[in-house]
């Protein structure tokens, strides 16, 4: 009997439903001629608590810090048990297996650590499968692989698994202990990754806090010209008050300039014109798709991603969603067409859009070279029936295939213009933006572009209609929405000051994974440490003091933005995981080393920060040993149906 193990009984069904035979349902599995397929409930194991390795450990004391298991111990899931057991009997009967994890580095995970678990030593083959539509899950089965090709893959991510438990764990025992001490009688949660977007948000709080506005000025003239009018704004020269930015400090030299300016000449003294052709937008990865879902819908990234796996394991309409590619295999193109018009026909709008697409086109977005374990968020070929899905289903899943359909539209092309005018002495620039060919743009706004600046030649006279000076201020940055922290967490070395690590970690960017990061902000709400504010994500008082105890590496992004790197390193190279973890218990030894209660209790005492909403979920108190496991993880909540990759 051959065994197929799918990480979740979605995709043990598609997996069945595409072998030949009729399935015969049994308990925790589905048996199709002589194979059998069963499946995972996402992760049916986990990392043993201290406990396991010694009893003393139940209980939490700063004198047992760090805790370092010599020998590293799972434990099943509690709910998870019974599935286990169908998979345990289920191995003594067959004679090869095949691994049917996510085709990423923690499905690798998810299944294998079962396999190897339960004692199976015999052949085990790998099936990837990226699209649950039957003929895509036949050619997966046609195209099976030895699973030892994926053996550092699983042990990146199991060294992924260790390193959260030694890093959320013991941080997490040592600053809810010293929380007590300094008064605090709840759980203080310390993750590699939850910190430190904790971190961005609370240094993103306190700059808006603490901005002070500063006033600037800016004078504008309405100029007649051969054939029109348009609006310039006056340049001043280095020997004005300006700022690094260039904005001007005093309003004086504006006024005196603006009085002079009503019927003034000048002439057009430069000109520079350039025709640019833009390129539709790749089809989206999961947190791309988060982004423009936040901004448009205002849809939180929890809600998105529960969306994505809604249309991709309830309704079968898109790929596997959790990917971070935006690029699609070369093989897809051939049968774009018929996938687009089968996904498209039954709504409106999709319609339309399917209309203008020429499927002669062949965009940048079909590039093997470009596509890893997943390919971008696609359509299926399924039609979209909007009566069977909830508005935002059917919002997101426009979202997605109007990406993929805009990859058959003309670039747009523009004409930018770029003038200026000599006033007086003085420098007048105008900006202006022609579209010559609207390409795919009108599948992605209705808003009404700026008009374009009319027809100019050097050398012209114009002739001062209208000027007056407008008073503004300085405004601090925006707070973080759901939308600009994942956007921040995708592109975290724009948040790194060292210009070298910066350099390093734009070949390795991101903090958390597609998977994790709508999980990660959740988190930090449900533990109160962040609160929603209308759109705007802000930091509690708790959430701040938490930030101002700790050393300053555990809240900012390099630290676990180069785990990522170390973990690629040992994913793609087949690097030793044993330095990575070596260095990571020195670098515990050293935050352990910098626990200091009278630093907490004053960063109690001071923080400044939102509270928490009414009836919101409280802090975890340490009640109880159940309690006690599941924060000291420092992890992110866990689903019995998700995986977990990264705290």
């Amino acid at each position: 009997m051959r065994l197929i193990i799918a990480e979740k009984p979605s995709l043990a069904r598609a997996i069945a439903d595409a072998l030949p035979g009729a399935p015969r349902k049994q308990e925790g599995a589905i048996a199709v001629g002589d194979t059998v397929v069963t499946w995972c409930l996402g992760h049916l194991l986990e990392q043993a608590p201290p406990d396991a390795y010694d009893p003393a450990l139940k209980q939490w004391r700063l004198d047992s810090l760090p805790i370092l298991p010599s020998r590293w111990k799972l434990t099943p899931r509690p709910k998870a048990r019974g599935q286990l057991a169908v998979i345990r009997g289920l191995l003594k009967s067959a004679r090869e297996v095949v691994h049917a994890g996510d085709p990423d580095r923690e499905g690798q995970l998810l299944v294998q650590e079962v396999i190897e678990h339960l004692g199976w030593k015999g052949t085990v083959l790998r099936l990837l499968v990226s699209d649950l539509n039957r003929p895509a899950v036949q050619r997966a089965l046609a195209r099976l692989e030895d699973n030892a090709r994926y053996q550092p893959l699983y042990r990146a991510a199991e060294s992924r698994s260790r390193a959260d438990w030694l890093y959320g764990i013991n941080l997490t025992r040592a600053w809810t202990l010293t929380g007590r001490q300094a008064g605090h009688d709840g759980v203080l949660s310390v993750g590699r990754v939850q910190t430190p977007v904790l971190g961005l948000v609370v240094r993103r709080d306190a700059e808006i806090r603490d901005f002070t506005p500063h006033p600037f000025y800016v004078l504008w003239a309405d100029l007649a010209v051969a054939r029109g009018t348009l609006r310039a704004w006056w340049a001043p020269g280095e020997g004005q008050p300006l700022d690094d930015q260039g904005r001007l400090l005093e309003r004086a030299p504006a006024a005196a300039l603006a009085e002079r300016l009503p019927g003034a000449e000048g002439r057009l003294t430069s000109l520079e014109t350039q025709e640019k052709r833009q390129a539709a937008p790749l089809p989206y990865s999961l947190s791309a798709l988060q982004v423009d879902a936040a901004r448009r819908y205002g849809l939180s990234a929890k809600a998105v991603l529960d969306t994505c796996q809604a249309l991709y394991e309830r309704h079968q309409l898109i790929t596997y969603p959790r990917s971070d590619c935006r690029y699609l295999p070369q093989e897809h193109f051939a049968t774009a067409r018929t996938t687009l018009e089968s996904a498209c026909r039954a709504d409106d709008t999709l319609r339309q859009w399917l209309a203008g697409a020429d499927f002669t086109r062949r965009s940048r977005a079909w590039n093997d070279k470009q596509v890893g374990a997943h390919h971008a968020l696609a359509p299926t070929g399924r039609p979209m029936d909007p009566t069977r899905l909830s508005a935002t289903e059917a919002n997101v899943f426009r979202l997605i295939a109007r990406n993929v359909l805009a990859q058959f539209y003309p670039p747009l092309a523009t004409r930018e213009v770029k003038a200026e005018f000599q006033i007086l002495g003085e420098a007048f620039r105008a900006r202006g933006q022609e579209i010559l060919e609207a390409g795919w743009k009108p599948l992605f706004t209705t808003r009404d572009e700026a008009p374009p600046l009319p027809a100019l030649s050097e050398g012209e006279a114009c002739r001062v209609v209208e000027a007056a000076v407008e008073d503004r201020e300085t405004r601090p940055p925006e707070p973080f929405n759901d939308a600009s922290l994942i956007k921040a967490m995708m592109n975290i070395a724009r948040y790194v000051d060292d210009p070298a690590v910066r350099r390093t970690l734009r070949e390795h960017d991101g903090l958390g994974t597609e998977a994790t990061r709508a999980g990660i902000i959740e988190t930090l709400v449900e533990r109160g440490y962040l609160v929603r504010r209308a759109k705007a994500l802000r930091a509690t008082r708790l959430g701040s003091a938490l930030i101002a105890s700790l050393p300053e590496a555990a809240s900012r992004p390099e630290r676990t933005a180069l785990w990522e790197q170390r973990l690629s390193a040992i994913a793609e190279a087949g690097a030793d995981p044993a330095p990575f973890l070596g260095d990571l218990i020195r670098d515990l030894h050293g935050l352990l080393a910098t626990d200091d209660a009278g630093r907490l209790r004053l960063a109690l005492a001071t923080a400044r920060g939102e509270e928490p909403a009414p009836g919101g979920r409280a802090p975890a108190r340490r009640r109880g040993t159940a309690s006690r496991r599941r924060s000291g993880t420092g992890s992110g909540t866990r689903r019995p149906s998700r995986k977990r990759s990264g705290s």
